[in-house]
């Protein structure tokens, strides 16, 4: 197929929207996750534990082997696989949960996006990645130290390669994304935490109780358009709430 979609987290949440999303307008997509659901759609899904690079690398390989560069038009990446960690003041959480936590949310992204650029480096159809970053990159609430430094260096990460790619004969765009708050699993997850780990835990019942967490579908219909209008620069940060 002439268009393709890569997506970490594809399985559930907003992941799954977006690849739906993609999906129904065309796309080919291949969901790569730690776990696969049955029957999901013509998704092809890739099992495959982000923590481990020569899976990751492995699994790029796979799935680069069944793209046919001659005939692609456009390809896009997406990084949105994440999760929010344990939800406590620094010096409550273990040295193994802080590493889990940046490893998923970080280091994988850096990992994908080095692989994607490899790959796809001498192609010349239009390429972009987009990485699924959060308001908390720029807003610090306690509790959510490993949250909001990991997000924090993603949208580091978008503007350095957004530089590095500007030389390149044949570039890719990259651009950050703040889908705002969301109906997933996460946002339920963030109400469960007692407050006093977590101040900050009422407002974000009230969020759910007033009924102001978005829908998964309309944030992937909003991510879908900015690609399709070439509405994502390449640097940037873009909050979908203000669009």
């Amino acid at each position: 197929m002439p268009k393709t979609l890569i997506i970490t987290g594809g399985s559930k949440g907003l992941g799954l929207a977006i690849a739906k999303r993609f999906h129904k307008k065309g796309f080919r997509v291949f969901s790569i996750a730690r776990s696969t659901v049955n029957k999901l759609y013509e998704i092809e899904q890739y099992q495959c534990d982000l923590s481990k690079p020569a899976d990751l690398k492995t699994t790029f390989s796979t799935i680069f082997n069944a793209i046919n560069e001659q005939v692609t038009e456009s390809i896009v990446l997406i990084n949105n696989a994440g999760m929010l960690g344990e939800v406590d003041t620094i010096g409550n959480i273990s040295s193994e949960s802080i590493q889990q936590t940046i490893q998923l949310n970080l280091i994988a992204p850096m990992q994908i996006n080095a692989l994607f650029i490899k790959h796809t480096e001498h192609w010349k159809c239009r390429k972009n990645i987009i990485n699924i970053s959060s308001g908390a990159a720029n807003n610090a609430y306690g509790s959510w130290s490993m949250y909001c430094a990991s997000k924090a260096g993603l949208d580091m990460m978008c503007k350095v390669i957004s530089k590095e790619q500007k030389k390149r004969e044949h570039p890719i765009k990259i651009s950050n994304i703040y889908p705002g708050v969301i109906d997933t699993d996460m946002q339920a997850e963030v109400r469960a935490v007692p407050p006093e780990k977590f101040k900050s835990s009422q407002r974000f019942i009230e969020f759910h109780l007033k009924g102001e967490l978005s829908d998964p579908n309309d944030v992937a219909k909003v991510i879908f358009k900015l690609y399709k209008k070439k509405k994502l620069t390449s640097g940037k940060i873009i909050d979908v709430r203000k669009i």
